[in-house]
């Protein structure tokens, strides 16, 4: 199995420094897991809260690596067909009726039951090789030479059984196909798990990751994001809306706002070429920031006391 060298994962400084030209604000804690994850060639299960990054960490990865990313998007009944390989039976069938009419020549001089059996066996052994093999997302990152990010999204909403079928990958980055044999990762691609902690993922798969938990930014932080992400904003407006998100934060809410509905807000707030809060530009932009109605409810007759 091939290891690829990237420098820009040398150090978590470089880390750093190559994650804000794209537009990604990281933690040092976040550049730190990375750099480890890459070093010790090690999966990186990335938990907390929806809307904190951890999808766009692995997408950012992959532009900084200029490697390609191989996106899994796990759901309750994801199985193996579609996780990692199934059969062309299409083109089975196809080559089955293209070779029907060789099957006398196959079975010609053949002295036996026993030897035509053989014969057919070696026939239909062809159908089930890599030629006719459809690699799903997990089977893919593994067959790419160049290397790859190979994110594995929401595992936490998939079954107990799709775990279990990640142990051998993530451990070794090979698989058993039953009827192939063991399949080797050409190069080792890195791995990014993902979390939303609906539920607890099972003790077997985190001792093969390293953890990260990315929980909501200091404001310090989040100012700096927005900057990055919404760079036409002006400072003040900028310090206020992110100090208000904070404060919607500290409220007993079904969804907390995240930092992906912070920059929407920053977006919208652009668009209604506003300079400055005030209450009713926030009571007629809240629905950006929060999603459900009984939230939206009970901000609302906070708005004041938060904005002050």
């Amino acid at each position: 199995m091939n290891t690829l060298d990237f420098p820009q994962l040398d150090s978590i400084e470089a880390i750093e420094q190559g994650f804000e030209k794209f537009g990604y604000i990281c933690s040092h804690e976040i550049a730190t897991a990375v750099f480890l994850a890459f070093k010790l060639r090690k999966p990186i299960l990335v938990e907390g809260p929806p809307g904190v990054g951890k999808t766009e960490l692995a997408k950012t990865t992959s532009m900084l690596l200029d490697v390609p990313l191989v996106r899994l998007q796990c759901y309750e009944g994801l199985d193996e067909s579609k996780a990692l390989y199934e059969w062309k039976y299409g083109k089975q069938l196809l080559y089955t009726q293209v070779l029907k009419e060789k099957l006398g020549d196959l079975l010609q001089g053949a002295t036996g039951l026993a030897e035509s059996v053989e014969r057919l066996h070696q026939f239909g052994d062809i159908f089930y090789s890599e030629d006719f093999l459809e690699p799903r997302p997990l089977l893919k990152a593994m067959y790419l030479e160049e290397g790859s990010i190979l994110l594995i999204d929401e595992v936490d909403k998939s079954d107990y059984e799709f775990e279990s079928l990640l142990l051998e990958i993530l451990s070794d980055y090979q698989v058993s196909i039953p009827e192939i044999g063991t399949v080797k990762a050409k190069t080792a691609p890195m791995v990014f798990l993902t979390s939303n902690n609906t539920r607890d993922i099972s003790d077997a798969l985190k001792r093969r990751c390293l953890h990260l938990y990315i929980p909501f930014p200091t404001t310090e932080l989040e100012e700096r994001i927005v900057r990055a992400r919404v760079p036409e904003i002006e400072e003040d407006l900028r310090h206020q809306l992110v100090e208000f998100v904070h404060s919607l934060r500290q409220m007993d809410l079904k969804k907390l706002p995240a930092i992906s509905e912070t920059i929407d807000w920053a977006r919208s707030l652009l668009l209604l070429h506003t300079d400055q809060l005030d209450e009713e530009l926030i009571r007629s932009t809240l629905m950006v920031l929060l999603k459900f109605q009984e939230d939206i409810e009970a901000a609302t007759p906070e708005i004041k006391s938060l904005l002050d």
